[in-house]
């Protein structure tokens, strides 16, 4: 099977694939008890990250469960900053920890050219799971936007208002511009070694897009992902950009129509018909299961599936996925059930 016929390639550039391809964001992670084992035996999350033969089976893992159509690199969206030069720890329990940058001095030590070879252990996974995919199945790199990745390098982990990022980004954005350019230019080059070693597709997660007003939406999320999308696109025109401007609502659209991208993830808040109205139009879309309802199963699971598959899919362009990421609590029988629903929503319209 070539890479052009490939379920999830034809399908993010907007064919019609013989069947609906299938990927989650966080396919592989907690979910899973083989995860779990491998996670408890490891240094810790960065180990995991940076070691090639444990990213590349923990990566592996999910398609040996299920019936999947891509395998998406495990990685993590913050080594991009860890490669740029700045200090990056996951506390257990707590979640990721970054010693904050929050002016132009902070700048100073920051390194785009260092970004490749410190992360040549997350290409070199990347290398071998391509090597070790089924038939058919495709290989997705990805990194997060600038706007994310600024919110963790400035507020020094998760935030819930982004105050530090907002009163630099608002107050001193040409200041502010300098850090984001830097992300750009470190994202291109994370994302240029990805497909140098194999990835077929990029997905681009905008995690916090939907904290931004419209004019710091069009500055600091469109604008930014537009210019990694071009960079990328000189180099290979045919491959596929995902942008995923989570919770960003109404401006969606305007990211659509001027980010650059390919295709769009999707998030819960959308509606079937809008997306297959005011998006679909534009781009490939992908999404939009609600990854509570993967938590709690049963039947209606099962018909939300099916609402989306049986108004997107004919449509061509579409990808089934999650709004979201699988959540830790998930029974891995609940994506079994996921999967079983899109294949019997494709067998109905045969």
């Amino acid at each position: 099977m070539t890479e052009t016929t490939k379920p999830l390639l034809a399908a993010l550039k907007g064919g019609h694939p013989d069947r609906t391809p299938i990927w989650l964001m966080r396919q592989a992670g907690r979910y899973l008890p083989e995860y779990r084992e491998l996670r408890a035996r490891s240094k810790g999350f960065l180990d995991l990250c940076y070691s090639p033969d444990l990213a590349t089976e923990v990566t592996l893992q999910p398609l040996r469960r299920f019936d999947l159509d891509a395998a998406i690199l495990f990685s993590d969206i913050l080594v991009v900053p860890h490669g740029l030069g700045q200090t990056v720890w996951f506390a257990e329990g707590e979640g990721p920890r970054l010693d904050p940058i929050r002016d132009a001095a902070g700048l100073a030590a920051l390194d785009p050219e260092r970004v490749t070879s410190f992360l040549a252990p997350v290409y070199e996974a990347a290398a071998r799971v391509k090597a070790a995919l089924p038939e058919g199945r495709a290989l997705i790199g990805f990194a997060g936007a600038p706007w994310t990745i600024a919110t963790y390098m400035v507020e020094g982990g998760s935030s819930k208002d982004f105050l530090n990022t907002k009163r630099w980004a608002y107050g001193d954005p040409d200041g502010f511009q300098v850090l984001i350019d830097l992300i750009v230019d470190a994202t291109v080059r994370h994302l240029e070694a990805q497909i140098a070693a194999g990835a077929e597709a990029v997905q681009i997660f905008d995690s916090w897009a939907g904290a931004l007003d419209e004019d710091g939406f069009d500055r600091w999320t469109v604008t930014p992902i537009r210019s990694i999308a071009s960079r990328i696109r000189a180099a290979h025109p045919d491959l596929p950009i995902i942008g995923f401007p989570n919770r960003a609502g109404t401006l969606y659209e305007h990211f659509v129509r001027n980010a650059g991208v390919d295709a769009v993830s999707v998030d819960p808040t959308w509606s079937v018909e809008a997306i297959a109205t005011r998006l679909r139009p534009h781009v490939a879309v992908q999404g939009n299961l609600d990854p509570g309802r993967l938590v709690a199963g049963g039947p209606d699971l099962t018909r939300r599936v099916r609402k989306i598959c049986d108004r997107l899919a004919p449509m061509g362009g579409f990808v089934f996925n999650l709004g979201h990421g699988v959540l830790p609590p998930t029974d891995p029988g609940h994506v079994a059930q996921v999967i079983a629903a899109v294949r019997e929503a494709d067998a109905a319209r045969v």
